[in-house]
């Protein structure tokens, strides 16, 4: 949800080497949402299960997406909705855990007199295109008998529109936190609408290499395990949690307080959410039918034939065992 490319992965360190047993490197952008990955790393979660995991941060998915398929990483966390785009034959990974979902993480800044999404026909919307942004806003568009056609989108990243906005250079805005807490607590405009309007549309996931999965199951198992421990401690212990997911996140989260206000947006899922959005092989969660709403989105507005099931980037294998 959230570009270094190559030149930016050599710099960051990052090996071309086949990965090692006991390690796993999983790119990403800065998130909220992927906080528990750091709180696991610093409570020592990953390692008690016997997993080193590193976490280069990356601009956006394009770079971690081909980082990734270059075999630079063995994972990537980010929205189901927008790294199903680069699942080919020639690049083949699945989604092995759900880590959050943004329920009011993300919305729409307009100016005080639009005050419902009918009303954003015919305006300029900064937004960034092709992310998972751009997915959401087609989905809610959609549930309010609009569509993208129905607006001028122009293209920049999420906080970028979010500073167009607030310096009057755009009327409306798609962006996420902690931008909507700024709006909200300043006289510029107002949030029309977050993502607590549509659950269960953007959801962050950790998607593993397929070569990786299947050579190191054990590292797989203990990365399911110590997140599903850093879930039920930051449960148990926020505050010390907010501490420790800003030290690892920074940027704009490095502050424990914004971090924590950013928390609110997001649902951090432990087992038993893991277990309801995965599912199983034989009955698959709810993720199921999201990644063909995601699908079907995509190939309408980028014109494009993507066929990846549930079956095709999901194993639900590490999350039904006990």
């Amino acid at each position: 949800m959230r570009a270094l490319g190559f030149a930016g992965a050599a710099v960051l360190g990052l090996s071309s080497v086949a990965a090692q047993a006991g390690t796993l490197s999983i790119g990403h952008t800065t998130w909220v949402g992927y906080g528990t990955l750091y709180l696991a790393q610093a409570k020592g979660f990953f390692k008690e299960n016997g997993l080193t995991v590193e976490l280069p941060t990356f601009e956006d998915s394009s770079s971690y997406m081909a980082a990734q398929a270059a075999g630079h990483l063995d994972g990537s966390a980010g929205t189901i909705a927008e790294l199903l785009k680069y699942r080919s034959p020639d690049f083949c990974f699945k989604t092995v855990v759900v880590l959050d979902g943004s329920n009011g993480g993300d919305g729409v800044l307009t100016d005080d007199a639009v005050t419902s999404v009918e009303q954003l026909k015919g305006q300029t919307v900064a937004m960034n295109e092709g992310s998972a942004t751009q997915f959401w806003l087609s989905y809610l568009l959609k549930q309010h008998g609009l569509s993208l056609s129905d607006v001028t989108v122009q293209n920049m990243s999420a906080d970028a529109a979010a500073a167009a906005f607030i310096a009057g250079r755009v009327p409306v805005a798609v962006t996420w936190e902690p931008n909507l807490s700024f709006v909200r607590s300043h006289d510029v405009g107002h949030v029309l609408v977050d993502s607590s309007a549509t659950p269960g549309v953007i959801i962050d996931v950790v998607a593993l290499s397929c070569d990786v999965i299947d050579n190191q199951p054990d590292d797989v198992k203990a990365l399911v395990a110590g997140l599903y421990q850093a879930v039920d401690y930051l449960k148990s212990h926020p505050e010390a949690s907010y501490r420790l997911m800003a030290a690892g996140v920074g940027g704009y989260l490095k502050d424990p307080a914004d971090l924590a206000e950013a928390t609110k947006g997001v649902e951090f899922y432990g087992e038993p959410g893991n277990r309801r959005i995965l599912g199983t092989q034989e009955e698959p969660g709810s993720i199921s039918a999201l990644i063909d709403v995601a699908r079907d989105t995509w190939n309408q507005l980028e014109d494009r034939d993507i066929s990846a099931t549930y079956a095709d980037i999901v194993d639900p294998t590490y999350v039904e065992q006990p």
